[in-house]
């Protein structure tokens, strides 16, 4: 075994370990009917102390074994944080993705992990401990859950596509008018519409094959880093949704099973264009 697989293991090993041990503390709290929570954005927009217990459990736990890493943390941006991605391995967080889900004891929430060495994804892990889902990958190692190897669908054609799609965090005008155009646009042309509430669960969806397609404006790069492995790891493509290469700061996301399909999808969508994180 090389050195850098040796890494590569460590590196794997470590946030495993790290994530599972967030895990336990998100099913101990999700159990806890009135959260105390803070208002973001909107009102639908919030963060709870256990996102913060969570985030701080992952960097520091990192940060004991791998002191010259560098961290993008949903939390920590909030917080006024830099939101820099550089050549230097970086740990790109979202602790509860799902944090409406978390707050309403709904079960699909995940934490959010994704390691990145010269702005190129490495691993990534979505775990929702509520249902015991660990989706899992590593570069050219393959997407799994739980220790079970998934590929996408062969799904090519709208017509068969089970889409995955939000109406995210914000009520600006815009935004819901983008949400309901499309949603009336697409409902007639795909097999059906499904909402999870948490962007890196619908991802983890599409690279299972249980969805086709998934599509959002207004998410971050937390909420996609550790999707994008995955479902290139299983197969599936990864890109922006008016059909180019995906920008990863542009809060822009569109994903499915197939070039073919996703270049499909982009072409029947209304496009929005949020102010971009970097």
């Amino acid at each position: 075994m090389c050195e850098c697989e040796t890494t590569s293991d460590l590196y794997y090993d470590t946030v495993l370990k790290l994530t599972k041990e967030a895990g336990k503390l998100i099913n101990e709290k999700i159990k806890i009917r009135n959260k105390k929570r803070e208002i973001k954005s909107s009102n639908i927009d919030l963060v709870t102390e256990t996102d913060q217990a969570v985030e701080k459990l992952l960097i520091d736990g990192l940060l004991r074994e791998f002191k010259d890493h560098k961290f993008i943390g949903e939390e920590t941006v909030s917080s006024g944080g830099e939101v820099k991605l550089t050549d230097a391995p970086t740990w790109i967080i979202d602790p509860i993705d799902g944090t409406l889900n978390f707050v309403h004891s709904f079960p699909h929430s995940c934490v959010s992990i994704a390691l990145f060495v010269n702005q190129i994804p490495e691993i990534g892990i979505i775990y929702n401990p509520m249902m015991n889902q660990l989706f899992s990958a590593r570069k050219g190692k393959g997407a799994f859950l739980n220790e079970q190897q998934i590929h996408v669908s062969d799904i090519k054609d709208l017509s068969d596509a089970l889409l995955m799609m939000e109406c995210g965090t914000s009520r600006e005008v815009e935004r819901m008018n983008a949400v309901y155009e499309n949603q009336k646009r697409l409902m007639p042309i795909v097999h059906g519409l499904r909402s999870l509430g948490s962007a890196a669960l619908n991802m983890a969806m599409v690279a299972l094959g249980g969805a086709d397609a998934y599509f959002e404006f207004g998410i971050h790069i937390w909420d996609i880093a550790a999707g994008e492995i995955i479902i290139r790891e299983a197969g599936g493509v990864v890109i922006d949704p008016s059909g180019g290469a995906l920008k990863r700061f542009s809060r822009r996301v569109l994903c499915a099973s197939s070039q073919e399909l996703a270049e499909k999808l982009s072409q029947e969508l209304v496009q929005l264009y949020p102010e971009p994180d970097a």
